[in-house]
């Protein structure tokens, strides 16, 4: 999922989750623990943001 976002920052949940073949649902729990484990941020609003993978 890290290695999508990384070629894509402006990537959306839904696309994720088209591409990866998991519903949106798994996606925005992958994403929550991702994030408050600090390995990925959002950049700007919800809608029109980025994703940014932290190394």
């Amino acid at each position: 999922m890290l290695d999508l976002v990384k070629a894509n920052p402006e990537i959306t949940m839904l696309e994720l989750a088209a591409q990866i073949g998991v519903s949106k649902r798994s996606i925005e729990r992958n994403i929550q623990k991702l994030q408050k484990d600090k390995l990925l941020i959002r950049l700007g609003a919800s809608f029109g943001g980025s994703w940014e993978v932290m190394e």
